[in-house]
Order: structure tokens, then sequence, then C-alpha cells
């Protein structure tokens, strides 16, 4: 499949004379000019997270004079995220990212207009909020809200600029399968089971290649709306920063796509198909913590810190990695990372109830289930982790 051109967009807004002294730089380019700047100016471009990829990607929309950008973003400012999240600063820490990134890049270009959804994406609101805009742009960093971002913008008719990260390596490209192209389930059919494949928070993520990554988002979707250049579509790119390596891969429109293929299985946004950003462990996808033991799969830090409290305590597991444990552990307990865990087995308490913990409980829960399933009876895992522990138990405790 040839790379397609990408779609000239004819919508054009008038600029004033401060803002064709502005953009100046990009108007006396032959292959944007001043209609190419107006077509800019009347553009509209979702950002889906105001974190890694959407800091770099949405400064660089604002700077280029995209006249609305929409911010579908929900939580707060970490100081974890300012190694990488460049849109926020150390005054912005506990406030909303929305409204840290509404005074940035309001203050880089007030010319633009900033909407805000503070809601994020949800099942219920992504087909209308998809239908405001021109193009998606995709910062997440979850699995469930990266098929549901690629679902909709199929559904809503939309192109949709992907872009991922995972430790060293970043990948890019643009899915517009109302335009022949293929979208992100012809690459990757089914989220994988939880806990399968690290999060950011549990891999770790190398900062400055976030930039990288968001500005070649911005870049494919600048030519989008400019109608120049070759795009990413039908192709894949993957940045390798360790070897500084750019590779580019044939992307097929599959047939067999669940989604977008000949015979789909995936007619609407349900929440089954995005299942694990709610509860992993349910069994029946209605949301609901079971255990066949009657014995709790899951505890508040509440419940945990009145357990190891208790006269008779449980056995205390810590199945993070040991950099992690490096950083900050709950007092008293035993670290054994999540892979170790079959080899280990022998060496846990039969006798005595277990409280499982790792970051933010994905792996944890993994953990929990499988010890129940060799036999172990009273396990269970603690809800979002030592992070959790630290908003509620200990404030002081580092974080990562």
């Amino acid at each position: 499949m040839e790379p397609m051109k990408a779609t000239l967009q004819p919508t054009k807004a008038e600029l004033t004379p401060e803002e064709i002294a502005r953009y100046s730089r990009h108007i006396i380019l032959p292959q944007v000019g001043l209609e190419g700047q107006q077509q800019l100016a009347a553009a509209r471009i979702l950002l889906i997270g105001m974190g890694g990829l959407g800091s770099p990607a949405s400064l660089y929309l604002a700077a280029a004079g995209v006249g609305t950008l929409g911010l579908a973003e929900m939580d707060k400012v970490e100081e974890h995220n300012l190694q990488r999240q460049i849109l926020h600063d150390t005054t912005m820490v506990g406030k909303s990212k929305i409204e840290s990134a509404r005074t940035r890049l309001l203050s880089l270009n007030p010319h633009i207009r900033i909407e805000e959804h503070p809601q994020g994406l949800t099942i219920g609101n992504a087909l209308d909020l998809f239908g405001q805009y021109d193009l998606i742009i995709d910062g997440s960093d979850n699995f469930p809200t990266r098929y549901l971002v690629n679902d909709a913008a199929f559904f809503a008719g939309k192109p949709l600029v992907y872009g991922s990260i995972f430790q060293f390596e970043g990948q890019v490209s643009l899915f517009h399968p109302k335009a022949g192209s293929p979208c992100y389930r012809c690459l990757f059919p089914r989220m994988p089971e939880p806990g399968m494949v690290p999060n950011c928070e549990e891999a770790g993520v190398f900062g400055a290649l976030c930039g990288v990554v968001g500005s070649l988002q911005a870049l494919e979707g600048l030519k989008y709306l400019l109608g120049i250049g070759q795009s990413l579509t039908g192709r894949l790119l993957v940045v390798e920063s360790l070897a500084m390596r750019f590779r580019t891969l044939r992307l097929n429109k599959e047939p067999d796509c669940p989604l977008c293929g000949k015979a789909p299985s995936i007619l609407s946004l349900k929440k089954e198909n995005y299942s694990f950003a709610c509860c992993p462990d349910s069994p029946d996808g209605s949301g609901e913590k079971k255990s066949d033991t009657g014995f709790p799969i899951e505890i508040d830090v509440d419940e945990a810190a009145r357990w190891l409290e208790s006269e008779n305590p449980p056995y205390l597991l810590d199945v993070r990695e040991p950099y992690e444990a490096a950083v900050c552990k709950i007092k008293g307990s035993s670290l054994v990372p999540m892979k170790d865990i079959p080899e280990a087995i022998e060496t846990f308490p039969s006798d005595r109830p277990i409280v499982v913990y790792c970051h933010h409980g994905q792996r944890s829960l993994r953990v929990t289930r499988f010890l129940r399933e060799k036999g172990f009876t009273k396990v269970t895992s603690i809800i979002g982790g030592i992070q959790a522990w630290a908003d509620n138990k200990e404030p002081e405790m580092a974080r990562y």
C-alpha cells in the first residue's frame, strides 16, 4: 500500500495583521502560504491526554496557529510528570492538567481557542466529541483508552494520529480507514491482558523521547490539514532512541480486522471492548470484585492498614522490581518480583493471609489470581498499590 497524500482541507479563516506577522515563517513556505495558514486557523484538533505526548504536540500545534485545540484530560499535575510533560511546571503541581495546559498554550499564542473537556474521553461521549473536530491526536498512555480512541475515530470517520512510547522506543502513524488506510486494530486486533505489558509507570520512559514522538504527531497533523507531503497512513514509524535509528514499517489493511475488516465483530462502542479500563479482575464484566473463597480479592489501603496493624498481621508481598522498591516500600514487606513468583511459591506461608501490592494494583491483582489458582485461598491485592498507600497513609513517602 503506497502512502497516501494528505487530504487538503478547504475551510479558511481570515488572519489579522498581527497573526500574519506571527506566522510569517510559515507563510513564506511555498507549500503553506497565506492560504495554508488560513486553513490552519480554521482547523479544529482534539488532543487526548496532556501528558508526555500531548505536551509537545499541543505546544507545536498552538505555535503553528491551529485555530481550535480541544483538550481531553482528567488528571492533575504530579511532580513525577515534570520529567517529560513539558507543558506543565512546578507551580502547577496539584492543579488540573487542563488548567495548566490552557494557561501555557494561551500564553504561547493568544490567537488560538482552547476548548476544555475535563471529563476526558468516555464510551458515552467519544462519538459526539470526535464529531466536533477535524483531526484526533492520541497522547494516551494506556491500552483501554488507546483502543477506544481508535474505535471512536473509525466510527466518527476521523483521521487519527497515533503515538506511543515504551522506555526508549516510540511509534507514530496516521490511521484513517475512511480514506482506505489501516486502523490500529489492523496492527493489534485485541487488547493485551491486564499486566501483560507494563505501562510507563512500571517500565519507565525516557523523557526526551516524548518530545520527539509528540512533535512528530504534531507534524503529521499539520501536514494532513495542509494537504502537503506524504502522510504516515499505511506506515508505522518506529523510533529507536538508543540506536538513534528511525525505521518505517509497511502496514496493511487487514481483511480480518475486527473493526474495519470485511466482516467486523466490533459494530459499536461497548464497555466489554475496553473492560480492563474498569475492573480487569471481574469475571462477569460487571465491575464487581468477586471471590470463590469468600476472601476479598482486593482491599483498599484503609483495610490493608488495619490488617497490618492487627495482632496477627498477614504476610505482605511486594511484587514490584528491585529498582522500584529502592524508591519506596511498605514497612515489613517481602520483595519478590512478579516474574519470580512461580519459582518462589514454596516460600510463601500457607497458614496466614497474604496481602500483595505493586505500584498501582495491576500486577498485584494478577499475582493474587495466580496464587489462588495454586491453592492459596487467602490472598488479596491492595487497590491502587503503593501509590494509593502514599496518598492516604504515608504522604511523606517518596514517589515515582
